[in-house]
């Protein structure tokens, strides 16, 4: 019945969207991929498609179809410079990474920037500020925001839910004749009395390909027994890019049986942090190598799945042999199939037996307080129970506060919990200087969390388990001037620019003025440079200027430069 409904549903989307007809290419250039819609990503799915554009910036972008420019962003991170275009049929398309707006955009921005004194800016546009026809230029290709090199992101959303749709459903020209790949496969025990190859550890195995079909090397017949789980690591590929992008439908047979089924056409943005019990999240943090399970943890709300028997788990206790079978299947119809054995043999095997704190209850509010350090964990922050584990390590150096090991950075979290450490801040001016930090005992990197002193604790929110300690950020950020040599000489015609960087805690604001005057300048935070444009309607040129910046941290480190330069 499941399975019937969500056919229904994709076919119902389909009138609503409409498909060929309705939307035109956004770049007149071949449509070459280098990431696919729901490609798995650090903590998230990827909500688009990205498109080449030959290694360069500006290209051309134009509009999909009718409709008005509903939403303008400006960010020194993520989508970076993005357009939203809402069409009549119910769709919302956006455009990501660009190097700029149309003039009359880029015109209305600036004008908004200036207005709020801020680079970045985020708002609304009225439905007759900017309407647009089909193939009207509207941008130019860029690499701004988080972007990993220039190209096109490329949304389809549905406006009312705003939920990223699959764009490859609505027939763009883009080339696929090339079969997903299959690269190994991992058996899990996921009881107290499973194993796998009579280890009670999950094993991996590779996988070759021969004939159109794939297969286990040396085609083995595994030993499994208990609950078991099967995961499967994968890509698909696209004609013309050897960019390896997420697998669109997977399904999972045993004995014959269809055991689980899921399919990328669209998920929800408050979904999509379940990507982490999507895949083997402990495989991916010990090997950086992403499985995709075919099981579900019982705290996985995602919705793309089709079908699910059992959670998609086998007991497998009966002695006999079984058989397993897994279809990777993309959009347009190239399918590769894994065929296996196991057999099921029970044998006793040793097992490493680990004292915990507590039982943390996926589906419940958790609270773990010792000797100096109190934490919270909201209900179904975890996706399982966990066996939860605390230890604490004596410190010195530039740490205010022992290091808490709490508990392996394998397993994973749904929300931020609230974390707090005792910490020892003798001089009261130096408490706001106080922050969380995540060490590396390895390498002694040290990763920014942030927080407040109160009472003796520095609380903050974690967005991953591991090892923690209190420590001081008094350094203010540092700033390298690229376009003025000895505080006076402009060494560029055309713009003024500076390197901002700070060694903990973040850059938390900037901000430049001219002559006594608020002075735009561009943030690019990937690249940790910011950039003013001499603007003549703003700012008289031909004479003497003076120039001050002022960089903040989030620990509010303050640092000042100021110059005076001819223009």
């Amino acid at each position: 019945m499941k399975y019937f409904i969500i056919i229904l549903l994709t076919f119902c989307s389909m009138v609503v969207f409409g498909q060929a007809p309705v939307y035109s290419p956004p770049v007149k250039i071949p449509i070459l991929l280098s990431g696919s819609f729901a490609e798995l990503r650090s903590n998230h799915f990827h909500s688009g498609i990205d498109i080449k554009t030959r290694g360069v910036t500006g290209t051309p972008v134009y509009a999909i179809n009718d409709g008005y420019i509903s939403r303008i962003v400006v960010s020194p991170t993520g989508f970076g410079r993005a357009l939203y275009i809402r069409h009549p049929n119910g769709t919302t398309s956006v455009y990501g990474h660009l190097e700029s707006f149309r003039e009359d955009i880029a015109r209305h921005v600036k004008n908004i920037q200036y207005a709020k004194e801020s680079f970045r800016t985020d708002f609304p546009a009225e439905k007759n500020l900017f309407p647009v026809k089909k193939d009207d230029f509207i941008a130019k290709s860029g690499n701004s925001g988080s972007s990993g090199g220039p190209h096109l992101h490329f949304e389809i959303r549905d406006t009312e839910t705003e939920e990223p749709l699959n764009p490859l459903q609505f027939d763009f020209p883009v080339k696929d004749n090339i079969a997903p790949r299959i690269f190994s496969l991992l058996i899990v025990p996921l009881n107290e009395f499973g194993h796998v190859d009579f280890q009670a550890e999950k094993k991996s195995f590779p996988v070759s390909y021969s004939e159109g079909k794939y297969f286990l090397q040396n085609n083995p017949i595994i030993p499994v027994y208990g609950k078991i789980g099967f995961a499967i690591r994968a890509n698909d590929y696209f004609d013309g890019s050897n960019n390896k992008c997420g697998v669109y439908s997977m399904r999972m047979f045993f004995d014959g049986e269809l055991y689980y089924s899921f399919r990328m056409d669209r998920f929800s943005f408050n979904e999509t942090r379940y990507l982490n019990s999507h895949i083997d999240y402990e495989e991916y943090i010990l090997s950086r190598h992403r499985y995709q399970k075919a099981w579900l943890d019982p705290g996985n709300r995602l919705k793309i799945y089709d079908y699910v028997r059992n959670e998609g788990t086998l007991r497998i206790t009966d002695g006999n042999i079984h058989h397993v079978r897994f279809e990777l299947t993309d959009l347009y119809g190239n399918t590769s199939t894994l065929d296996f054995n196991v057999e099921s043999k029970s044998q006793k095997v040793k097992r490493e037996k680990t004292k915990f704190n507590r039982l943390m209850k996926y589906d419940r509010e958790n609270h773990f307080s010792k000797d100096g350090i109190r934490i919270d964990f909201g209900e179904g922050t975890f996706y399982d129970d966990v066996e939860f584990i605390w230890e604490k390590i004596p410190s010195a150096g530039a740490f205010l506060s022992d290091i808490h090991v709490v508990h392996k950075n394998t397993v994973p979290l749904h929300h931020s919990a609230q974390l707090s450490i005792k910490a020892e801040v003798p001089e009261k001016i130096l408490r706001e200087k106080a922050l969380l930090v995540r060490v590396d005992t390895v390498s002694g990197k040290l990763s920014a969390v942030g927080g407040t002193f109160g009472n003796g604790w520095v609380t903050a929110h974690i967005q991953e388990l591991g090892n923690y300690a209190v420590t001081l950020d008094t350094i203010p950020p540092q700033i390298v001037p690229l376009s003025i040599r000895d505080k006076s000489a402009i060494t560029e015609t055309s713009r003024i620019r500076f390197r901002i960087s700070d060694d903990l805690s973040g850059i938390k604001r900037y901000e430049g003025t001219l002559n006594r005057k608020w002075a735009l300048f561009e943030y690019d935070a990937k690249s940790e440079i910011i950039t003013h444009y001499f603007d003549a309607e703003r700012f008289e040129l031909g004479k003497r200027h003076h120039l001050i910046l002022t960089v903040t941290d989030n620990n509010n480190n303050i640092n000042i430069y100021e110059a005076s330069f001819w223009k």
